[in-house]
């Protein structure tokens, strides 16, 4: 007679770390039970948590390498991919130099995988390593370093029931954080105002005393005026400001020039409603301030998050319980990857490249470290498509479906000399690819996976991975060692093989008792990260181990209890004082005119997660939401003719894509709506970047809906 066995597990969705047990019998998952003792969900999961086993046990799932010939993938055994694989990465490196590779790491890996694959990166001798954060959250780890000197979340998400005021702008969390919903939802019932700002009526808004319905691109605006209000009326606290901050003489000089009335203008939210919101959160004693995408996704998004750190700082709404910022993270582990340093202008543990100092660690060759940052996401698909990048390799990411201006992405994967593409299901991505990997989903390996409130969680493995699939962690490791069987035809080349430097992931192999790619389990790999990442350095397999509810990060040594709340007494600035930053409203870097009337906006939908590789292979939430929609103003709808239902074509300057139209009031007229779970979306969107963070701007494009082209 089968036992069924219960493995905890972090679900494999969003940045808020629910969890849950898998049961197991005979060795398959069979279905899930949920977790009440989990700090955050407290035994509820959302619709897509709850249809997790759908995907993990989908017929779809790779099982086997494959390999393409004349245009047709073929299976193969592991080790002729992973020969090919190491044969042509050292060729391309030798012949193009290290900078001709790219690497895309995955906000859906563990931070052990993570961490091993930007390893491989500059152990071959480049930085051009970049993951999904770059998508979404990059100007918050540009904004709040600046500013608070930490790029992360400064409270966890039960903290929001102290709040006594909580303000919400450009994030939906109702329908994609389930569990910061019902966590507002409590501070609610306690008493808390909240305040929504956003271009759509959303489910959040539904929660909101004060809706905010700017236009599309016009938080700095917002922002500054709600400032403006704040020192006019004496609601600045004062104390905070001349204890904790520097700047404040230059940020009120600059804000005077945001009356209500001028951001009304530019806005389109009302002046009582800006004196009100501006209010609400400055008397408050404890107000928290949550933000997403829909202020990251923005040429300026570095502009708008430096612009919510100065409103929460002038207010002194930091460091305190109920009192912080909240920037919430899309991905499972996307603060942890972020953490492990895939990224191209940070190492593990945010060591800035350019801080290294070059050194020779192995005298029999001319090694060099590279200290210039490499290339982002789209940096890379834009060297892929002028033929600068000549190699990628992706893990758990689907740039065809989540990269701007999709169609230029593609082309641009198609001119490269190789494409490696490591995953659970045959991605639009993976077509492109030559060697196609199949790896272990997230029951079928261990890992850490790291909270967006920075809260690190194990998650043990649950089942075996179907057929030949490996571990991601097991695949990098893998490949590296394949290619340490070209170390000596490579040494000596134009940039050297391996990028020393004195921490310990970057060490050069002396020998085979010293092989930095060895590693028995995960475990071994998060007790390197324990030595190399500061932060992480009390977060031990361990501690985790006996910590079902994780350890927050920074924890600096075995014996602290880690930090739940960030900024208490200090900032992490170097004369621990943050750092208040003037800035101006620009507006997007495009807006509607001519033959593209309306503002194109993007976001997320309640059943569907991201790029939707997993939820639209789940017929429960495939059911809900099929297929790719647009959302008009009944008032936009009457003029252009269309009826609910109607199939229609949404063009940009950059191409067009087909989808069912949805009249409603909730997008304002002259908006319009449009989920990203889908392929053709993204066909839409721009490439332009923020200057500093290099994020595309996903959140404003100029478009036109019409009838579907008729074929012929």
């Amino acid at each position: 007679m089968s036992s069924k066995t219960f493995i905890p597990t972090v679900c494999p969705y969003c940045g808020a770390g629910c969890a849950f047990y898998v049961v197991v019998e005979d060795g398959r998952a069979v279905g899930l039970e949920y977790m009440a003792e989990h700090p955050v969900s407290e035994g509820a999961l959302c619709p897509k948590g709850n249809a997790a086993l759908e995907a993990l046990n989908h017929p779809d799932r790779l099982t086997h390498p494959l390999v393409k010939r004349n245009g047709r993938f073929q299976e193969v055994g592991w080790e002729q991919a992973l020969d090919f694989i190491s044969h042509r990465l050292s060729a391309i490196r030798q012949s193009a130099g290290p900078d001709a590779l790219g690497f895309l790491s995955s906000a859906k890996c563990s931070n052990e995988e993570n961490y091993l694959f930007q390893k491989l990166a500059r152990w071959l001798g480049t930085n051009n390593v970049d993951h999904c954060a770059r998508l979404c959250h990059a100007p918050t780890v540009v904004g709040l370093a600046h500013t608070l000197g930490s790029a992360a979340m400064t409270n966890p998400i039960p903290d929001l029931i102290n709040a006594d005021c909580i303000f919400v702008i450009g994030s939906n969390f109702a329908e994609n954080y389930a569990p910061v919903a019902r966590w507002v939802w409590r501070a609610r019932d306690r008493g808390a105002r909240v305040i929504v700002a956003d271009p759509r009526l959303t489910p959040t808004a539904w929660l909101a005393d004060i809706f905010l319905q700017l236009r599309p691109g016009t938080d700095v605006a917002l922002l500054n005026g709600m400032m403006h209000v704040i020192l006019t009326e004496g609601l600045a606290d004062r104390d905070f400001i001349a204890q904790r901050t520097t700047g404040f003489e230059a940020l009120a000089r600059h804000v005077a020039a945001y009356p209500p009335s001028r951001v009304a203008e530019i806005t389109g939210v009302s002046p009582a409603q800006i004196v009100a919101a501006a209010r609400a959160f400055a008397s408050a004693s404890a107000a928290t301030l949550i933000y997403c995408m829909g202020i990251t996704q923005h040429t300026t998004g570095s502009d708008n998050v430096l612009a919510c750190a100065d409103l929460a700082l002038m207010c002194g709404q930091v460091g305190r319980p109920g009192a912080g910022l909240m920037p919430l993270r899309g991905q499972n582990n996307v603060q942890g990857a972020c953490d492990m340093g895939a990224l191209p202008d940070f190492l593990p543990g945010y060591q800035r490249v350019s801080n290294l100092r070059p050194q020779i660690s192995n005298p029999q060759s001319a090694i060099r470290n590279p200290q210039s940052s490499g290339l982002t996401v789209v940096e890379m698909i834009n060297a892929a498509y002028d033929g600068q990048i000549k190699a990628m390799v992706v893990m758990g990411e689907n740039p065809i479906l989540s990269d701007p201006n999709a169609d230029h992405a593609r082309e641009a994967l198609s001119r490269l000399d190789l494409l490696v593409v490591q995953d659970i299901f045959m991605t639009e991505t993976a077509e492109l690819a030559d060697v196609v990997l199949p790896a272990a989903a997230w029951a079928e390996k261990s890992g850490s996976y790291t909270t967006t409130e920075r809260r690190v969680q194990w998650s043990p493995q649950a089942v075996q991975p179907p057929g030949e699939a490996r571990a991601d962690w097991q695949i990098v490791c893998d490949v590296a060692r394949r290619i340490q069987g070209n170390l000596e035809e490579l040494r000596g080349t134009q940039g050297g093989l391996v990028p020393p430097s004195s921490s310990e992931f970057l060490r050069v192999p002396q020998s085979s008792s010293d092989n930095p790619w060895d590693y028995a389990s995960p475990v071994d790999v998060l007790a390197e990260i324990n030595r190399t990442v500061p932060i992480y350095a009390g977060i031990t397999p361990e501690r985790l181990a006996a910590a079902p509810g994780g350890l927050f990060w920074p924890c600096p040594a075995p014996d602290h209890p880690g930090t739940p709340i960030l900024h208490t007494e200090r900032f992490a600035t170097p004369d621990g004082r943050a750092r208040l930053v003037p800035v101006d409203y620009v507006a997007p870097a495009e807006e509607p005119a001519g033959a593209f009337p309306l503002t194109l906006t993007t976001g997320r939908v309640v059943v569907h997660h991201n790029a939707g590789s997993m939820t639209r292979r789940s017929p429960s939430l495939l059911a809900r939401a099929p297929a790719l929609f647009v959302e008009v103003n009944p008032a936009d709808a009457e003029r252009l003719g269309l009826a609910e239902g109607d199939a229609v074509t949404v063009s940009t300057a950059r191409g067009r894509a087909e989808a069912k139209v949805r009249i409603t009031d909730t997008v304002e007229t002259g908006v319009a709506f449009m989920p990203f779970h889908f392929e053709g979306t993204n066909r839409l969107t721009i490439d332009a970047l923020d200057p500093r963070a290099k994020i595309p701007e996903y959140k404003v494009a100029a478009c036109q809906v019409g009838p579907a082209k008729k074929e012929g």
